[in-house]
């Protein structure tokens, strides 16, 4: 069973929340983060995104980029911007886009329930960016970033968390890119014990949604804590780090779509009638579109868009992996056709989140930068959880989780 522990987290004071937090280290670059921070000496990107204040192409991994962090870290506690709570809580952390509304437990996730398999993954990692991120924890001493969990949604938790936000939320904001982000402190030591409690007697597992490369980070920063020391007793906090648990009937993955640079010396023409082989290809003039169902495809070629629907045949629902449309684009179009055989590496394909929309896509194409765009029917959760409990991977680059989580609404010390 999962374990999910309460933990004495650091926070930024009330008035201090919506000017510290800050997007994910890794949603956007140096100068983006720059930008971001300028003028807000509270934001958490001087601390995630150090380079920022440091001489310009500072290489990003260096030495003097950490140990900027680390005096930044030290920085924000002796200035009062992040206070440590003198009890061990669950918060309760809930994000609201397009009148939808989920809610996260933030708690302490168990290192070795990761290499025990309790916690499951989807992804694979690259170990460089495993090895930053280690590096980026051991310096600091803690998780000042959280993970992105899912776990199949409990009753009694639910109903636990619907009291909890009855009442006045610690923080309350809207951020700049128009999400509203609640905060409420489980300060009742009862409540801590039976969501703890719960978590231990109903739920088998959870789920990497978002952060396979911070999750692995930390948990090996767990293991290693714990063979160099002696007098390990398993108490120890860096036996743990920090995630937020989301129930899997409130999560809504959006789509992730593709562009592509060439045909691989095909015509326009030619494409589609390769096309025609694993798909039924519907002319759709200048009307955007956009896939409303399993195996349903939007293709932006030549200033006109198309509706593809796979043929039977080119794809297995049987399978969890060969029922994604990803894997269905993947094999009878990017690998088949374009020759596009490693997605990680090719230079020829460039992946956009669906939350940028498909003039995003029809922008990039019409600028003449890509020659073509496939917009993708979203995973489900159902798929995810399905592809995680039945340890495959999936494809790169396959969901988008929005909103992203706030770093630094709550941080976790490892000591």
């Amino acid at each position: 069973m999962a374990v999910v522990k309460p933990f004495k987290g650091l926070r930024p004071p009330e008035h201090l929340a919506s000017v510290l937090s800050c997007l994910p280290y890794d949603v956007m670059n140096s100068e983006e983060a720059a930008q971001m921070a300028a003028g807000k000496p509270e934001s958490l990107l001087h601390i995630t995104r150090a380079e920022i204040d440091c001489p310009p192409g500072t290489d990003l991994h260096s030495e003097k980029v950490y140990q900027q962090s680390l005096a930044n870290f030290k920085a924000f506690k002796e200035k009062g911007w992040l206070q440590k709570d003198e009890q061990a809580c669950f918060y309760v952390y809930a994000q609201t886009m397009d009148g939808r509304t989920q809610y996260g437990l933030v708690a302490r996730a168990a290192c070795e329930d990761y290499f025990s398999g309790v916690i499951k993954k989807h992804e694979l990692t690259r170990p460089d960016k495993e090895e930053d991120r280690m590096v980026h924890i051991r310096t600091n001493n803690a998780n000042l970033e959280p993970v992105f969990f899912s776990y199949k949604a409990v009753p009694e938790i639910d109903e636990l968390v619907a009291t909890v936000v009855q009442g006045k939320a610690e923080y309350d904001f809207t951020s700049e890119e128009g999400f509203r982000h609640q905060f409420w402190v489980v300060w009742d030591p009862a409540v801590n014990l039976q969501l703890e409690k719960l978590f231990a007697e109903k739920v088998p597992c959870t789920y990497v949604a978002d952060g396979h490369h911070r999750t692995a980070a930390a948990a090996r920063i767990g293991a290693e804590r714990k063979a160099a020391n002696p007098t390990h007793t398993g108490e120890e906090a860096y036996n743990y780090f920090m995630a937020v648990h989301f129930p899997d009937q409130q999560l809504a993955i959006i789509d992730y779509n593709r562009l592509i640079k060439d045909l691989n010396e095909l015509s326009e023409s030619d494409f589609i009638i390769a096309l025609g082989r694993s798909f039924e290809v519907y002319p759709m003039g200048n009307t955007p579109f956009k896939p409303r169902a399993l195996h349903e495809f939007g293709l932006y070629l030549g200033h006109k868009w198309y509706r593809l629907v796979a043929r039977k045949g080119s794809y297995n629902d049987a399978d969890p992996i060969g029922a994604l449309d990803v894997t269905i684009l993947s094999k009878q179009v990017l690998e088949r056709i374009l020759d596009i055989q490693d997605q990680r590496t090719s230079q020829r394909i460039d992946f956009v989140g669906g939350i940028r929309g498909l003039e995003a896509l029809q922008q990039r194409v019409d600028s003449g930068e890509m020659k073509a765009a496939f917009a993708l029917y979203p995973v489900s959760m159902e798929q995810l959880i399905r592809i995680a409990d039945t340890g495959n991977i999936m494809p790169p680059k396959t969901t988008w989780f929005e909103p992203k989580l706030r770093s630094g609404l709550v941080i976790h010390e490892l000591e």
